[in-house]
């Protein structure tokens, strides 16, 4: 029987955010997310780039057996450009991307998947998790080392451990799974599963919502939820086109691949969009032309001049209420933002956000510790050097004690002529004579430097 998507997709920017690093498509054949990063120095382009390499496979004819490997190098393709991007580009250093994606063959799905966006199944009345995330945290669950409910809320939780940064050994994993009608898979950024609890995705999963409901109300969860960070889930049901009834064969693009980038493959606009384009070039609307003022509609008489004013006082007096009572609702908001830096060489606590606007800044310090950056390793002092967000103080204290550990950790290892490794929150320093065995060792689960690509050791990507 012929199998096809009802699918949907939808993304936004979240709560904090000034660009969307998420890129999103829905089609026929193909479900597809890339979660980007490099803040303004290319999450966006990451994301889009993958995303617009990939695109034109859900218009092509293959079979189960062709399927893998033409996605295989498609990715492989694009992520080689990704570097080529970067060494042409020197601002883009540092940008990479997550990707999941779900490419149907017939009545076979072939899924691919590398950092820590995740896939789930809904299969006979259960939802599934069928990705496992490339994250530090992850290792820290497969060690025993915490629970699955403590990585959910640790400090570290953003960072990965793989991804596509344009380098040769970006390796996804890679697996086919059998398409049945009836099954709906889901594919969500961080934006949603940091922030959403899983019983309530399951729910949503379960309900008799077609895709683009289902979307919505995920979407819209995670902003009720104050989700930070940019929110894109893409849903495809697993559907008999003989049955019926038919669902759309037109593309759905969302997030930073609908902006036309240099060096993306061209992305089918969703038609929202054509709409979009169609209207403006109906009504011949420019930059340069006239107030709309000056079009008169069927219906009206001619508008004086001091009626033309009074509509403009009107309206300036209804700008200025709003913009009044949303700066206050701004400045209540940046009141609950807490946020971890470096101040004259010492690690210190700031309420607000790391912003300004023009000379007044919208952070104060409220704790200056004794935690001296220089007793941390590399990835917490890159961290702090950037500023590392949180929503509640009590979420950023947390990490302080953290940090605390970490940097009494870290002047033992210098004690014994070891280089600093990043420990757990629980850490206690050995006895006076350690033995080997009480000796932390890279192989718990700690991130560690990037050797040669024939190690195969990952490197940890802090994530926004």
């Amino acid at each position: 029987m012929p199998l096809t998507f009802d699918y949907a997709a939808r993304s936004d920017v979240g709560m904090v955010r000034a660009n969307n690093e998420d890129s999103g498509y829905a089609g026929p054949h193909l479900l597809a997310l890339a979660d980007g990063m490099g803040g303004h120095a290319g999450g966006d382009v990451a994301s889009s780039m993958i995303i617009g390499a990939l695109a034109d496979l859900d218009g092509e004819a293959l079979s189960g057996v062709e399927a893998p490997d033409a996605l295989v190098r498609r990715i492989r393709s694009a992520n080689a450009r990704l570097g080529e991007r970067t060494r042409e580009d020197p601002t883009l250093e540092g940008m990479g991307t997550t990707l999941i994606a779900l490419l149907r063959a017939r009545d076979k799905l072939v899924l691919t998947h590398i950092g820590d966006s995740r896939a789930f199944l809904r299969r006979d009345g259960a939802v599934t998790q069928i990705t496992k995330d490339h994250s530090f945290v992850q290792t820290l669950v497969d060690d025993g080392r915490i629970t699955p409910e403590e990585a959910h809320t640790h400090p570290q939780r953003s960072l990965v451990t793989r991804v596509l940064t344009g380098a040769p050994d970006d390796e996804p994993d890679l697996v086919v799974r059998q398409a049945l009608v009836g099954d709906r898979y889901l594919i969500a950024s961080d934006g949603l599963t940091d922030y959403v609890a899983r019983d309530t995705i399951d729910e949503v999963l379960l309900a008799a919502r077609r895709p683009p409901e289902c979307a919505e109300r995920l979407v819209q969860l995670a902003l009720r939820a104050g989700a930070p960070d940019n929110v894109t889930v893409v849903i495809g049901d697993v559907v008999d086109l003989i049955q019926g009834p038919v669902p759309t064969d037109v593309p759905v693009v969302v997030g930073a691949a609908t902006v036309t980038r240099r060096g993306t493959r061209p992305i089918p606009v969703t038609p929202a969009e054509k709409a979009a384009a169609l209207t403006q070039e109906a009504i011949g609307a420019t930059d340069d032309e006239e107030d709309d003022d000056e079009v008169q509609l069927a219906e009206e008489g001619p508008r004086s001049r001091g009626a033309r004013l009074m509509r403009a006082a009107a309206a300036l007096a209804v700008t200025l209420v709003v913009l009044a009572g949303a700066g206050y609702a701004g400045w209540l908001w940046v009141q609950t933002q807490y946020w971890l830096g470096v101040d004259s060489g010492r690690v210190v606590l700031n309420q607000g956000v790391d912003q300004s606007l023009g000379p007044i800044s919208l952070s104060h310090i409220v704790e200056r510790t004794t935690i001296s950056p220089t007793d941390l390793p590399d990835l917490y002092r890159d961290q702090l050097t950037k500023g590392v967000a949180f929503s509640s103080e009590s979420a950023a204290r947390a990490q302080l004690r953290t940090l605390e550990v970490q940097a009494k950790a870290c002047r033992w290892f210098a004690s014994q002529g070891q280089p600093c490794q990043p420990v757990s929150g629980t850490w206690v320093a050995p006895t006076p004579s350690p033995s080997p065995s009480l000796t932390p060792s890279p192989s718990a689960g700690t991130p560690t430097p990037k050797a040669s690509a024939s190690a195969g050791v990952a490197t940890p990507v802090a994530r926004g």
